[in-house]
């Protein structure tokens, strides 16, 4: 996913280079919203496996 979010913010820098201001626009609110989704997952998952590693702890005491 930050794969997809940095393509698209590079299409946005081109894009705005070469004058298509619309396109621009666009490939940098896509790339926005893919850089949110992927910031508020890696929290998740870091936060999942911070307690999962608790939870693995209790089991084998």
């Amino acid at each position: 996913m930050l794969k997809y979010a940095i393509i698209f913010a590079v299409i946005s820098l081109v894009a705005g280079l070469l004058g298509f201001g619309g396109v621009a626009a666009g490939a940098a609110g896509i790339a926005k919203l893919l850089f949110g989704l992927f910031l508020v997952l890696a929290v998740l998952f870091v936060v999942l496996a911070a307690l999962g590693v608790g939870a693995v702890k209790k089991a084998i005491d």
